[in-house]
Parts: C-alpha cells; sequence; structure tokens
C-alpha cells in the first residue's frame, strides 16, 4: 500500500528481456535505500514492484507480462516517480494506493496556470465512471485532486511543490500515463453490484 506522495525521483538504468517479461533496473540514488531489501514493495510510476535485487543504490525488479501490458511501461534513461511501501506509522498525506495500475490514459493538454499547470487527460472508458470532481486519481504514482470530468475526460491542477517533487512536469500532449482510480469508488462498485444480485 502507498500514499501517492513520491519520495524520489529515480532513473530507468537498464532493462532486460525475461521468459516472463523484463527485469528493470533502476538508479535509485535519491531515495533513502539503507532500510530496503529484497522482497520490499516499491511503486515505481504508480506500479508496485518487487526488489529482486539490489546493489547499493540500483534495484532491480521482475515485471511481468500482465503488468507491462496495464501500464504505460519502461523506457531506457528515463526518470520514474519512486515511493516506499507504506508503513502502519507512517502518516497518510495523500490517499490510499494500491499500486495496481487500472490502465493507461492520455495526456490532452498540459497548460500553465500561474506558477502551477494544468492537466487535462482522457481515462481508458471503463475506468472513467470511477473518476469524480473532488476525488481522488493517482497519475503515474502521484496522488491528485480531480478538479473537473466530463465523460472520459478529467482535470487536475499541478502546483510548484508537486512539478518539481516528481516527473509530470515532463508531461505534454499524447504522451501516456499510468492512471489507478481511487479504491474507494471500486468498493461503492461492487457492493451496489452485490446488493441488486441479492434483491
Amino acid at each position: 500500500m502507498f500514499t501517492g506522495i513520491i519520495q524520489a525521483v529515480g532513473r530507468v538504468r537498464e532493462l532486460k528481456s525475461t521468459p516472463g517479461g523484463m527485469r528493470v533496473t533502476i538508479d535509485a540514488d535519491a531515495l533513502p535505500v539503507a532500510d530496503v531489501k529484497i522482497g520490499d514493495s516499491i511503486a515505481i510510476d504508480g506500479a508496485c514492484l518487487t526488489v529482486v535485487a539490489l546493489n547499493k543504490h540500483e534495484l532491480e525488479f521482475d515485471v511481468s507480462r500482465e503488468t507491462l501490458a496495464c501500464t504505460a511501461g519502461f523506457k531506457q534513461g528515463a526518470a520514474v516517480n519512486l515511493e516506499k511501501a507504506l508503513r502502519l506509522a507512517d502518516r497518510l498525506d495523500g490517499h490510499l494506493v494500491s499500486g495496481h495500475v487500472d490502465g493507461v490514459g492520455t495526456v490532452v493538454s498540459f497548460d500553465a496556470a500561474g506558477d502551477s499547470r494544468r492537466l487535462v487527460a482522457d481515462a481508458p472508458r471503463e475506468l472513467a465512471k470511477y473518476i469524480a470532481r473532488k476525488g481522488s486519481i493517482a497519475v503515474n504514482g502521484v496522488s491528485l485532486t480531480v478538479n473537473a470530468v466530463e465523460g472520459t475526460r478529467f482535470e487536475v491542477n499541478l502546483i510548484p511543490h508537486t512539478l518539481a517533487a516528481t516527473t509530470l512536469h515532463a508531461f505534454a500532449a499524447a504522451m501516456k500515463i499510468n492512471i489507478e482510480v481511487d479504491m474507494l469508488a471500486r468498493y461503492v462498485e461492487r457492493l451496489s453490484e452485490f446488493k441488486e444480485q441479492s434483491t
């Protein structure tokens, strides 16, 4: 479990194809890793991955074909958002994020709004019903508040701190982004479905 509050920005050091998908090596030099061990979970651009090897600040992860299919993927040399798993004693400054990316969206526009930025993006149609105005959404692992939503299109505001502390400042039209909807919306849907089936 994560919060969507990014702790550091890392970089994709190496990509290797494996029978099950891909081995990804991340340079996590800016992330405190003294307490990280093999088997720990770290969110990379919002995707929860398990550390399978580590060497100082370099962390390795095995990424399954399923994860590659439902995320924007990884590119050699790309900057990525990093967050270590939430501990029970930690403060919850963002919102509860599972690290299970629901799908890939597309940036429509990324315009200046004073010293902030207004991100407008399209979500996959099957996810749009879970996105609500003033609700939470994770974009590339970053916890954000939805300012507006119409159909499959949603809008969020990125303050200067978020732009400085994450990779989102590099967004541009047509870029693919990882989206995780608010898990509470999924539970509400399931409860509603179960109630209908029971009557």
